[in-house]
């Protein structure tokens, strides 16, 4: 027998600190015209030195989540943390959710999907809800990317795109079969991985000792690279066709969408995927303009956002949807 699993409660913290357009314009050749038009983002929130942590804005979420799934920490029996930007290279920041919050001594289990994270680790426990293995399974999507990026005009072509912040979900089992998550797909194309990507430092590549070892102040790799074009080509491409195949599988069409979440990467993307669906704007949320994009952070994001602000209603058809390094991609189509 399968079970249906529900997004029962969410919650999403991002840092106080707000980095706008103009800000940035002080430390590189930019300006507010400039960011909006490629991107849509107007501000981000950048994490302060010696205050938010992945692992920390991942625990104020997940309280949120909890409280608003009405549980008690004490029901969480599994913790899922995807991110790009974890507080150490080992462990993950799993086992450190588990600590701060002080759960039983459940499984804590680390995605590193990038921008896909969150839609990969809603999957992941889409399977262990169905399979019965779990009741409560606690999600998190966290990134603290600001301290990484190249806050030069070098580096402006990523540095004024991404945002730190939180997501989180309590997915859970539901006995009501009509509502819940329908269907997950999951895709990756490993030959584009450098297309978006931080190369170093990484164990098998260059260490961290060799870096400092030749103290090169033209050595670039240890900060993200983008080749934002052909980044943009294929993300569009794969939303389109991820989405489609989510919504064949469950004998559903384009005009049953009710809302659709997609990765907040660049507001161009999503509006290009919103005129291939022929969606209005009130069918299609963006938050990107507020917080950037937070990567694995940013569906949870701007999930919890739309429930908050009442865009999404009972019976609702919702879809989320996301596209990045890797390159993966993945959707997941949910009856609220």
């Amino acid at each position: 027998m399968l079970y249906r699993s529900k997004i029962k409660g969410l919650g999403f913290y991002v840092p106080e600190n707000v980095v706008t357009n103009d800000d940035l314009s002080k430390l590189m050749d930019t300006n507010d015209t400039w960011i909006t038009e490629r991107t849509g983002i107007k501000e981000r929130r950048h994490a302060i030195k010696g205050g938010d942590t992945t692992t920390s804005m991942g625990v104020k979420a997940s309280l949120k989540a909890i409280e608003a799934a009405q549980i008690s920490k004490d029901d969480i029996d599994f913790v899922i943390f995807a991110t790009l930007s974890p507080d150490y290279y080992f462990p993950g920041c799993g086992v450190l959710v588990q600590k701060e919050l002080g759960l039983k001594t459940v499984g804590a289990l680390d995605i590193r999907n990038q921008c896909s994270g969150f839609i990969y680790a809603l999957s992941v426990a889409d399977q262990y809800i169905k399979t019965g293995m779990y009741n409560n399974i606690l999600v998190i999507g966290a990134e603290t990317q600001s301290p990484a990026l190249d806050m030069t005009t070098r580096g402006r072509g990523v540095a004024v795109i991404f945002g730190d912040g939180a997501g989180a979900a309590i997915v859970s089992r539901s006995d009501n079969e009509q509502v819940g998550i329908l269907s997950t797909h999951l895709h990756s194309q490993g030959e584009y991985a450098e297309e978006l990507a931080m190369i170093t430092p990484g164990v098998g590549t260059k260490w961290v000792t060799e870096l400092l070892k030749e103290n090169d102040p033209d050595d670039v790799s240890y900060y993200p690279y983008m080749n934002g074009q052909f980044v943009f080509k294929n993300a569009v491409v794969r939303f389109a066709e991820v989405i489609e195949e989510g919504l064949k599988a469950n004998g559903l069409s384009r005009e049953d969408i009710d809302v659709l979440i997609p990765h907040q990467a660049n507001l161009r993307i999503s509006q290009f995927v919103q005129h291939q669906f022929k969606l209005t704007d009130n069918q299609v949320f963006n938050n990107i303009m507020k917080y950037g994009n937070t990567t694995a952070a940013s569906v949870p994001i701007a999930l919890t956002e739309a429930v908050q602000q009442g865009r999404i209603k009972n019976g609702d058809l919702v879809v989320l949807a996301a596209f990045g390094s890797g390159f993966t991609w993945g959707s997941v189509i949910i009856r609220w």
